[in-house]
């Protein structure tokens, strides 16, 4: 069977209906069983509960971050091959964003208000990192990779003890996304200069602090 090859304005298109459906709908079922799987919700003070919904609000706001950057260095990608990747890896990032979605449920909590704003800005670093690119895109993705496994890490010292199921969950999302990073670097990702990953690092910080509370 002969696939339609997609024209500039067709991937256009398609990223819009993307960012629509990330940001204002429910994320399409995860692809993988919910790390959680059948742990028990332990009972939680509501101070520990309005904790662990503010990490995972975090969470969530990442993960929304997270198709915005993919989609858009997907859209800007010169080569077929690094555009598969970006596509396949945002496919992946969904069940994270779908994990987190349900814990927040569970934690009688909602996502961030500022998904519209997270995903725009992350979309248009996204596609400048592909412009700049391919080999830099790959890198972009590496270090954004690096960065978001440190600040999962903190947050599984900051979890209340007795909350296992945001846990697993954080978990798992470290491992899949040590694993996206060294993909990239094993594709030929550069590293990045010291200014860059500077500019970074500072979005970051002002996306969780923010999505924290709203």
């Amino acid at each position: 069977m002969n696939t339609r090859k997609l024209s500039p304005l067709d991937r256009v298109f398609d990223q819009l209906d993307q960012a629509l459906r990330t940001v204002h709908a429910a994320p399409p079922p995860a692809s993988r069983p919910n790390p959680a799987g059948d742990l028990p919700d332990k009972a939680m003070t509501e101070r520990e509960r309005r904790h662990a919904a503010g990490l995972m609000r975090v969470n969530h706001a990442g993960e929304v971050m997270a198709q915005g950057l993919y989609q858009g260095q997907a859209l800007t990608a010169r080569l077929d091959a690094v555009r598969d990747k970006m596509e396949q890896a945002a496919v992946e990032e969904f069940d994270h964003l779908a994990w987190c979605d349900d814990r927040l449920a569970e934690l009688r909590d909602r996502p961030s208000r500022l998904g519209p704003v997270w995903y725009t800005g992350a979309f248009l670093l996204g596609a400048g990192a592909g412009l700049a690119g391919d080999r830099w895109s790959l890198g972009f993705v590496s270090e954004t990779e690096d960065q978001v496994i440190n600040h999962l890490e903190e947050h599984l010292g900051r979890l209340p003890p007795g909350d296992q199921r945001s846990r697993a969950i954080i978990e798992q999302m470290k491992s899949d996304e040590a694993r996206h990073g060294a993909e990239a670097r094993e594709a030929g990702g550069h590293p990045l200069p010291a200014p860059a990953r500077g500019l970074m690092t500072l979005v970051s910080r002002v996306m969780t602090r923010t999505a924290y509370w709203f």
